[in-house]
């Protein structure tokens, strides 16, 4: 079995697996799913959701018609990128979202407010080094089905749907122990 092959296991279950260049096959979040984690979230149109792994766009469409939000998205595949933009125009939201073909790991995740994952836990486990460093505190995360932040325990954990929802809230800074300069 290839590690592609591996890595797409979980999704074959949806039966809605399509093979993906990235670590990630994309498999759609369900509309009621996207709802309940935007509002355990608190989503506003203050607010800007980087989808990471955004796929055809539906998270960040869904969020800035419905919650009024702005939304970054960023997916690795570009046809996927494409039929995106095209959902945005679609929709009446291309002015509020935007979609860029890039590596998640390599994106520039500072401006985000919200961050939406719909990832394996082992990649999960690779981000959130770089979410820790790079996000300001009190950004929030939502996840669903896969728990991959290790000793980072999720605020909430909602269990309404087929697998669960978590929710974290990136920490405020420890302030640094001052030394004693006698």
């Amino acid at each position: 079995m290839t590690r592609r092959t591996l890595l797409a296991a979980p999704a074959l279950a949806f039966g809605q697996y399509e093979e993906s260049k990235g670590d990630v096959p994309w498999v759609p979040t369900p509309d009621e799913v996207i709802d309940a984690m935007m509002r355990v979230a608190r989503a506003t149109p203050r607010d800007t959701v980087l989808d990471l792994g955004s796929g055809d766009g539906r998270v960040l469409i869904y969020s800035a018609l419905k919650f009024g939000t702005r939304g970054i998205g960023v997916e690795i595949e570009g046809h996927r990128v494409a039929e995106a933009r095209a959902e945005a125009e679609k929709a009446g939201v291309s002015q509020k979202v935007r979609f860029v073909e890039q590596d998640f790991f390599k994106a520039d995740v500072a401006e985000a407010t919200i961050v939406f994952m719909y990832l394996f836990t082992a990649v999960m486990g690779k981000l959130k080094p770089k979410l820790l460093a790079e996000l300001m505190p009190g950004t929030r995360v939502v996840a669903y089905q896969f728990n991959g932040m290790g000793d980072w325990k999720p605020s909430k954990v909602l269990r309404d749907f087929q697998h669960p929802i978590y929710y974290w809230e990136v920490p405020r800074l420890r302030p640094a122990k001052s030394r004693d300069t006698k």
